[in-house]
């Protein structure tokens, strides 16, 4: 069974179901560890515009999204400005580093007990670093760790159901103003499988 991560879902589903079966699903993790970093980059480019020159600090432009892809999905020029990036920021380098390996960490396919011994070795190099934005994210890691590594046994994930609620969402704001509900869930199962209905 895959949940997000929250205390009433977790152990509602640990009582009933056992620690074996209940996987904290790795799309909230993500959120997780991403969120120090996006605060930590926010805080950083803040520093380098005042520091910077408009023209230099113009050249930082997207790190955003350049911070959340993986380096070797990174064009040249993104490349390049990671690297002037990292000369700016150490510490803004250094958690990027550590990002990156725990993504790592969840995209090798290893077994539960390997994924742990990963994991304790991610906190442990995390703790002896000066930096502090992950330590909230530690915590959490630690006190959900057996629930998160039970994804390396079959890696399940709720990536449909994000999806599907985020389809919904989007079929709701575009179906504003219809008055019947019959009429809401016409356009969603369009929406779903509308080229499905045709091939029939």
């Amino acid at each position: 069974m895959t949940l997000p991560m929250y205390d009433g879902f977790v152990n509602a589903a640990v009582e009933v179901f056992g620690q074996q079966k209940v996987v904290v699903d790795r799309y909230h993790v993500v959120k997780l560890y991403r969120k120090p970093l996006d605060n930590l980059r926010i805080k950083e480019m803040k520093r380098l515009k005042s520091a910077l020159s408009a023209d230099e600090y113009a050249k930082l432009k997207d790190m955003m999204w350049i911070l959340r892809k993986q380096y070797e999905c990174l064009t040249e020029t993104d490349k390049g400005k990671l690297a002037l990036l990292y000369q700016y920021s150490p510490s803004l380098k250094e958690a990027h580093s550590y990002a990156l390996k725990l993504t790592q960490i969840f995209n090798t396919h290893c077994k539960r007990k390997s994924a742990i011994a990963k994991l304790d070795r991610w906190i442990i190099q995390v703790k002896k670093s000066d930096l502090t934005c992950f330590d909230t994210f530690v915590e959490t890691l630690e006190k959900y760790k057996p629930s998160i590594a039970n994804y390396f046994k079959s890696r399940k994930n709720s990536g449909f159901v994000e999806g599907l609620n985020n389809k919904i969402k989007v079929v709701k704001r575009r179906c504003y103003g219809f008055t019947k509900t019959a009429s809401l869930f016409q356009r969603l199962t369009i929406d779903l499988q509308g080229y499905r209905m045709l091939e029939i």
